[in-house]
């Protein structure tokens, strides 16, 4: 192996820890952005269904979205053990712990669909099937050689593989587990839930940042030509295009500059590069964020108004800037980067509708497909596990306590355990 395929293979090992790291990102997310009573709960869970989807797609996962097969699914390569090294490329367990870590990252964001009232005994069971029957199929078609594939679909680094899959999971998991208790009036207005700690939040924000150009940058899948610096460049534009609208559309439109709405436009303009990061020129990489930021706000009121329970705004974060995202590279897409990362041009470069056409195609059929397959399997997971929601007085007393008999945060519920006599 010659020193520059050996960095390559160095590049990539190093952007799949930086993936590993976002679940740091997450844990403080969705622990700040919820109740102090299920923080342990959180950060718990995540690590415990992280250790589930890496078993999972080692055994089967990973067959079915880069094994040889059809154009609809992998038959081959089940339980992963390539033990060979390579004289040009990524040697196999190199592309295999990168591919894994993204499994594990669309799945993290199909849970907070299951935020503060899901049983620990539903995220196990649907973390299985999820990582056995939803994300490598979806993978399969787009990154795996499937039918998405050979119409051309352009997703450098996910939009729709990862976050658009997750959020469909999520939305799936939102309706059948229904909203926490006092979220919603018998009116319909909105009771606001704020989470414990916007510091936290903050931070988690800032850690996934960190972890995007892993993700992003990575995904150039070696390191000869530096490409991954330009990727990184339009991947930091899109972060903060997106932090910036969404703060001064939330300052317009309510008066208050809200922090937790500006910490989701930064998510938001990450999401929405992740698919163009690759394909498109700076000042669009500006652009497709301020609208990842923009549309981030307008969806979580809508979410709320349509009295869908979404705590940590994974519909609007993953999935909704996950479509935007998907469908701006079929605007945007220059004909010189399209050519090089073997695409095709947008329709604002003379390409036409085709490419757009099929990144619609491929939002339609992939959220279609993510959403109705994760609701059928939490069905699945319902009926094996006898419900998937706590009981009213463990929600109530917190998740931390009625599933794991401790608190995240012990000294500070101290009167918690008092009156519940724990």
């Amino acid at each position: 192996m010659d020193a520059l395929v050996l960095m390559d293979n160095l590049w990539v090992m190093v952007a799949a820890i930086l993936v590993l790291f976002m679940q740091g990102g997450f844990i403080l997310l969705e622990a700040g952005s919820t109740r102090m009573k299920n923080a342990g709960h959180i950060a718990g869970k995540t690590i415990f269904t992280v250790g589930i989807a890496s078993l999972v797609y080692w055994a089967v996962g990973w067959g079915f979205a880069y094994g040889e097969g059809n154009s609809f699914i992998g038959l081959s390569d089940f339980f992963f053990g390539d033990t060979s090294t390579a004289e040009e490329g990524l040697v196999g367990s190199v592309d295999f712990f990168f591919q894994v870590m993204f499994a594990a990252i669309a799945l993290t964001i199909a849970f907070g669909g299951f935020a503060e009232r899901a049983k620990l005994s539903a995220y196990l069971v649907f973390a299985v099937l999820f990582t056995a029957f939803v994300y490598p199929i979806v993978a399969h078609w787009i990154w795996g050689g499937g039918w998405l594939s050979e119409l051309g679909k352009q997703d450098f680094a996910g939009s729709t593989v990862v976050h658009l899959t997750g959020a469909m999971g999520a939305l799936a998991a939102t309706i059948l587990l229904k909203p926490r208790l006092g979220k919603y009036n018998k009116d319909g207005s909105v009771n606001e839930i704020a989470g414990h700690n916007q510091v936290y939040t903050a931070l988690g924000v800032l850690i996934l940042w960190v972890g995007w150009f892993g993700f992003n940058a990575g995904s150039t899948l070696g390191v000869a030509d530096a490409f991954f610096g330009y990727v990184a460049l339009n991947t930091q534009l899109a972060a903060a295009a997106g932090a910036v609208a969404a703060l001064f559309i939330a300052w317009a439109m309510t008066g208050k500059s809200d922090v937790p709405t500006m910490l989701n436009g930064a998510l938001a303009g990450l999401v929405a590069i992740t698919a163009s990061c690759a394909f498109v020129a700076p000042w669009a990489a500006v652009i497709i964020g301020i609208i990842g930021g923009l549309i981030v706000f307008f969806s979580m009121k809508f979410f709320d108004k349509a009295r869908i329970d979404d705590p940590i705004f994974a519909l609007s974060v993953h999935g909704v800037a996950g479509v935007w995202g998907t469908i701006s590279t079929g605007f945007f897409a220059t004909p010189e980067l399209a050519e090089m990362n073997g695409g095709s041009a947008g329709l604002f470069y003379g390409g036409g509708l085709g490419q757009l056409g099929v990144q619609t195609l491929s939002v339609v059929a992939c959220g279609a497909f993510a959403f109705i397959a994760s609701y059928i399997l939490l069905l699945v997971t319902k009926a094996l596990i006898g419900g998937l929601r706590v009981t009213e007085e463990e929600e109530i007393v917190g998740l931390d306590l009625s599933e794991h008999g401790s608190y995240g945060y012990p000294e500070s519920m101290q009167g918690q355990n008092k009156s519940t006599g724990a």
